[in-house]
């Protein structure tokens, strides 16, 4: 199973703005993961999108998901 990554703001700067992953089945799996690949991503925080949808909690992912990876943002 495949899955898109894209890292936004200073996510992208830890990692190229786009990671591919294969056979994560959930957020919670696709976040351990990202931090034993990507160390610096657990000291950081952001919000997960699923598919363009804001999600919280473990949410089931699926073929082809694609995952956003946003850091907290301010502005005006």
């Amino acid at each position: 199973m495949h899955i898109s990554v894209i890292l936004f703001g200073r996510l992208a700067e830890i990692e190229s703005n786009s990671i591919s992953l294969q056979n994560v089945l959930s957020t919670t799996e696709l976040i351990e993961q990202l931090q034993q690949k990507y160390p610096a991503l657990a000291n950081e925080k952001y919000i997960i999108a699923v598919d363009k949808k804001m999600v919280t909690g473990n949410v089931p992912l699926n073929e082809g998901s694609v995952v956003a990876l946003l850091p907290p943002f301010s502005g005006g």
